[in-house]
């Protein structure tokens, strides 16, 4: 790029930027004075906030650089972490985010206390700050900063080494993201989530259609061909057990882990635990999950491309998404790329600090004051939290850069230490009245020894994959959990507290929304395997596809003609009384 086009790249980037920030200041000024204003938006969120703050909390740059490195890597295996996730939201439609609602809980660990004690909560707010501060806060920030050193090649503009580049590319990008979350609070977050997720989906589009047109020499239609006819095996998600992501994988650890981000991540769930009522919860839940069907073909064909551009001689994996995004973006809209992708950074950043002040606040802070403490005071100590975590992750962050397997699996790898034990602790709460305290404690103690053991010290003897070391561990610590229950079951059976603050009546379309989703997902395994373009569609593809159509019309036509019952949409045991339930039939 030359000075000009530098120039104006920054000048409309800053454009779109202030404009965004424009719109989320004007929507939330004087929303944030209260603590239930900073950490739940009021409890006012509607579905298509919810919906935009966690697809946009979710898809970061490190999806737009990893997903696409493992494409151009490997093949399209990775693509579980992101399509497995709608059942995970289906889940949390229906049986999690009831239960939190009616429980008109502020975070998990507050949950956690309720449930078992507050040592368990404190043990589990550790669990999450280590690994926001440790992994996701920093990897976060890092992928965002390569993509802009990439796409400007900072050190050579600047005259200084790429560490250093990389370092002051960090802080730039961490100071402006935590604006919104330190002073804005959720619906600040929420809003300008939105906002940019508007601007994620232009770009995810665009970026795919611009690189076929390069590879086919103009032509979109000759570069689709070149991709589907040439090494389709780049295409196949049946991944094996070479490929970062063995398909197998996906009936084991992916479903706990996706389970434990969709329904217990405090990050993720926050916004959900903000909904104004169950429906607009449940209807933003599931429209997220649609938006993650679409990633495959935003955050996954633009690696395929560049495989078929570059070949296997780019210097690492995760430069293959920067390099097409430099190669084939107008140079005009460039400035519009930057302010999306920072806007996905600052959206995943932001969030994370806003979540992870949430937990200090509330479930470290205020217990050890024991006192009321007013909201003026909770607002001051967020504030200085999120300053802390910030600081602490611009350490990190530059670290991420030896990470030898590329990002993406590192990321992974790491969060391994504490979304197995949340998970399990969290199910075996919900779905078991007598467990005593001791069992979550003994669990996570054991988790981290354990995995740390087995991913660091035994893996190359033993050759087990992580993701099936997640489900080995699920089901080992769940087990331990219920045996302590059995036999120091607690002397009191714990009861379920409904607090309901906001109306419990459930979606009417959920049911249909979900199987539509569900579809969704086989179908799009079925295209990106041998059934589908790996070798040619077989004659078993269009036939397959036509049944799922039929199932999900035959399901829409039930559900229009009859009124399904509210308690089956809740979720016996939610916490609503029956009473409730009649009354929202």
């Amino acid at each position: 790029m030359t000075n000009n086009e530098i120039l104006l790249t920054i000048l409309s980037c800053i454009f779109f930027m202030t404009l965004v920030a424009w719109v989320s200041y004007s929507k939330t000024r004087g929303e944030v004075s209260t603590s239930d204003g900073y950490f739940l938006a009021g409890r006012g969120l509607s579905a298509i906030f919810i919906a935009g703050s966690m697809l946009l909390t979710n898809l970061s740059a490190e999806q737009l650089i990893g997903l696409n490195g493992s494409a151009y890597g490997f093949n399209m295996s990775s693509m579980a972490w992101e399509v497995t996730a709608a059942f995970a939201t289906i889940c949390m439609a229906f049986i999690f985010l009831p239960r939190y609602l009616a429980g008109a809980f502020t975070t998990l660990p507050e949950f956690l206390n309720d449930r078992f004690d507050d040592g368990v909560r404190r043990m589990s707010v550790i669990l999450f700050m280590v690994g926001y501060g440790l992994v996701t806060i920093p990897s976060v920030l890092y992928s965002g900063s390569i993509a802009v050193l990439q796409l400007f090649d900072v050190p050579e503009l600047l005259n200084i080494p790429y560490s250093q580049a990389l370092a002051l590319t960090i802080v730039c990008i961490g100071c402006v993201g935590a604006v919104y979350a330190i002073f804005g609070g959720l619906r600040a977050v929420a809003i300008s989530d939105t906002l940019n997720g508007v601007g994620l989906l232009l770009i995810g589009i665009a970026v795919p259609l611009l690189g076929l047109s390069a590879l086919g020499n103009g032509s979109i239609g000759e570069g689709l061909n070149i991709i589907t006819s040439t090494q389709t095996q780049k295409l196949n998600a049946i991944g094996s057990s070479s490929d970062p992501t063995p398909f197998g994988t996906l009936f084991t650890g992916m479903l706990f882990a996706n389970l434990f981000y969709w329904c217990t991540n405090q990050y993720v769930i926050q916004r959900t635990l903000g909904a104004k009522n169950l429906a607009e919860g449940q209807k933003g839940v599931l429209f997220s999950g649609f938006f993650k069907v679409l990633v495959p073909f935003m955050m996954m064909i633009p690696g395929v491309i560049a495989f078929h551009m570059y070949g296997p001689g780019l210097a690492t994996i995760d430069l293959a998404y920067p390099q097409l995004i430099r190669d084939v973006l107008p140079v005009y809209a460039t400035g519009f790329f930057l302010a999306v992708l920072l806007g996905a950074v600052f959206s995943s950043f932001n969030s994370l600090l806003n979540s992870a002040a949430t937990l200090f606040c509330l479930d470290v802070y205020a217990p050890m004051k024991k006192g009321k403490l007013s909201d003026a005071q909770l607002l001051r100590v967020a504030k200085i939290a999120s300053i802390v975590i910030a600081l602490f992750s611009f350490i990190v962050a530059p670290l991420l850069q030896f990470a030898p397997e590329g990002l993406w699996q590192i990321i992974r790898i790491f969060t391994g230490f504490y979304n197995i034990p949340v998970i399990a602790i969290v199910m075996v709460g919900l779905f078991t009245k007598r467990v005593p305290a001791l069992g979550p404690k003994i669990v996570i103690v054991f988790h981290i020894i354990t995995y740390g053991l087995f991913q660091f010290a035994f893996n190359d003897l033993l050759g087990i994959h992580f993701l099936h070391l997640y489900a080995i561990l699920f089901i080992v610590e769940v087990s331990i959990m219920l045996a302590i229950g059995h036999f120091y079951p607690l002397s009191q059976a714990w009861t379920y507290s409904a607090r309901n603050k906001v109306d419990m009546s459930p979606w009417r379309f959920a049911i249909p929304c979900a199987t539509t989703l569900i579809s969704c997902v086989i179908a799009l395994y079925l295209l990106f395997s041998p059934i589908g373009l790996v070798d040619g569609l077989s004659a078993a593809f269009w036939p397959l596809i036509m049944l799922l159509i039929a199932v999900n019309v035959l399901v829409w036509w039930w559900i229009a003609r009859h009124d399904t019952p509210a308690l089956f949409l809740i979720g016996v045991g939610s916490g609503a009384t029956t009473d409730t339930i009649k009354q929202d039939a």
